[in-house]
């Protein structure tokens, strides 16, 4: 790819509670320290490697919605640059 063009690999959004939440943020959390995510969708899979290095970004925000209200977010994002600081080949110690 060149430029900034962005692809979207997986985009969820669903209604749930904060245990539910909690429950899949503590699943992440432990894939993310193993170095690797796999997220399914479907029958879609996409497995993302995680190098050494990441970027963790944190922001609560709010937005006035009309006659809905104030609505409030909360986003964790981590990111990193392909290729950058890769843990290597996988093998059996």
């Amino acid at each position: 790819m060149s430029g900034k063009k962005k692809h979207v690999l997986v985009d969820s959004k669903e209604h749930t509670n904060p245990g539910k939440v909690a429950t899949f943020l503590r699943e992440l959390a432990d894939r993310v320290e193993g170095g690797e995510v796999v997220l399914r969708q479907g029958q879609d899979e996409v497995t993302a490697r995680l190098p050494d290095q990441l970027i963790l970004e944190v922001s609560l925000d709010e937005k006035q919605k009309g006659a809905k209200g104030i609505k409030k977010s909360l986003e964790v994002e981590v990111e990193w640059y392909e290729g950058e600081g890769t843990r290597g080949p996988v093998s059996l110690g």
